[in-house]
């Protein structure tokens, strides 16, 4: 059994407050048929959907970064077509708000999975080298397999993003692939 996990693939992270820019832009269109298809094929699906509250300057990530995904505003909003896909799905698609870069930390997601009898994540969205990068880690340390669509993921630091890819497939032995062989 399987699960898609979409990782913060909202308009901050895409064009907004926090944005990846034109490599998000790119993929947006693979992060939408994906999703239509695992919906489709009745895996689980899951929006881990970063959240941040208005002035919380004991979140760690204020001193990092600049506000971002704030509860209730636009940036927090599924970026472009996801919106209308996952709005068309909302009753087989599982959100899910994190406040940490990883989609485990502080979630029912390891419940979720294990409750479905899930063995294997597929991970899309950005930021490779950050929030798709940190739940690859908890899955791998939960003995979950892990795949990565190389196409359907993307970050802001091009390097990073190479990097992330690399150490994903060498550390902790993710297939990454092309999202047109997925499944």
């Amino acid at each position: 059994m399987k699960a898609l996990i979409v990782i913060d693939f909202t308009n901050d992270f895409v064009d907004g407050n926090l944005p990846v820019g034109e490599p998000a832009i790119a993929i947006a269109d693979n992060i939408c048929r994906l999703t239509e298809l695992y919906v489709e094929r009745g895996d689980f699906v899951v929006m881990a959907v970063d959240l941040h509250e208005r002035e919380d300057s004991w979140h760690p990530e204020s001193k990092l970064f600049p506000p971002h995904n704030l509860r209730g505003t636009e940036g927090r909003e599924l970026y472009g077509d996801l919106a209308e896909v996952y709005t068309r799905h909302a009753d087989k698609v599982y959100w899910m708000d994190k406040t940490r870069y990883s989609a485990f930390c502080g979630t029912d997601l390891e419940s979720k999975l294990r409750e479905r009898g899930i063995t294997e994540v597929h991970l899309i969205g950005v930021c490779t080298d950050i929030c798709v990068l940190h739940t690859a880690v908890d899955a791998y340390n939960k003995g979950f397999a892990i795949t990565v669509y190389n196409d359907a993921v993307a970050s802001f630091n091009p390097e990073g993003h190479v990097w992330a890819l690399d150490h994903l497939r060498g550390s902790l032995g993710a297939k990454v692939t092309d999202s047109h062989d997925c499944g």
